[in-house]
């Protein structure tokens, strides 16, 4: 045999040795590029488990017993948005403290405990925040309009902000360092008004009530509230609300004993879902 017939034969069974490598390397990056697919969904399955109901995959799993300090105003949706996170976070416990904005800020600064805290308004925020008591960076989930209650019939006739300060016309406010005095004295002041009330309530669902008794002719409240009582009040919209807009921030507090919880809720707040139930009630996306 020839050297030259060797070294062809030699030169075809390096090229034979060169493909088969070249294929064996093909066929592992495609193998590897699929179990690295596998992978990525199945690190992706717990955190989509754990967000269950949040609304994002990077949010802890909620166990335990969570606490919500919210606005009064909130009371009917947050109920609402609770049972829904319960049944997202199966062994999780939601349960909520509602009142005027400012007195739950008073009891969050003095040391009671709680995990989340929603307040109508950035201003009583601001007073946790300053005192230390909030984690991270406070977050505006909605917004909310002033409407005026009256009873069913409007029987006194009301027609917007100037019919309140009418002879024989009885008010009733809520408190001026409470989120919703706060918002009903800039509206009064868009318009030019100076209005005495017959009595001055702690949180909105207060001032509700004294329409719903029948103690006052009405009361200064936040849309949603009207919407929430439609089956006992009726509610009269005036163009001075568009001034009086009340930014909702919400934010996990700083001693929460269930951080996990609080993160999970907090992005729940925030979630699609619960944006759809709160939008329903009335409020206005941020």
């Amino acid at each position: 045999m020839s050297t030259r017939t060797i070294t062809t034969r030699r030169l075809a069974v390096a090229t034979v040795a060169v493909l088969a490598l070249s294929l064996g390397a093909t066929a592992c990056g495609s193998d590897g590029g699929t179990s690295s697919g596998s992978a990525a969904s199945s690190s992706a399955s717990p955190n989509a488990s754990a967000a269950a109901g949040t609304g994002t995959g990077s949010v802890p799993k909620a166990s335990g017993t969570l606490t919500v300090f919210a606005a009064a105003s909130l009371k009917e949706t947050f109920t609402d948005l609770g049972r829904k996170f319960e049944a997202a976070n199966p062994g999780t416990k939601v349960t909520f403290n509602f009142g005027g904005s400012s007195s739950l800020a008073t009891s969050i600064n003095s040391g009671a405990p709680a995990d989340v805290f929603a307040a109508a308004s950035p201003a009583t925020m601001k007073t946790v925040t300053d005192a230390g008591g909030v984690s991270g960076q406070p977050t505006t989930f909605v917004r909310n309009t002033l409407s005026i209650a009256v009873p069913k019939g409007n029987p006194k006739h009301i027609a917007g902000l100037k019919d309140l300060t009418a002879s024989g016309v009885k008010v009733a406010l809520c408190a001026k360092e409470v989120p919703c005095g706060a918002a009903a004295q800039t509206a009064l002041k868009a318009a030019g008004l100076d209005l005495t009330p017959v009595t001055l309530e702690q949180d909105v669902k207060g001032a509700l009530t004294k329409v719903e008794l029948g103690e006052v002719d009405a009361s200064l409240v936040y849309k949603t509230d009207v919407r929430a009582d439609a089956a006992k009040i009726d509610g009269v919209d005036f163009p001075e609300a568009d001034k009086a807009v009340n930014d909702y921030p919400i934010a996990a507090l700083a001693k929460a004993p269930n951080k996990d919880g609080a993160a999970a809720f907090l992005a729940y707040v925030q979630s699609p879902e619960a944006k759809q139930v709160l939008t329903t009630a009335g409020f206005q996306a941020p």
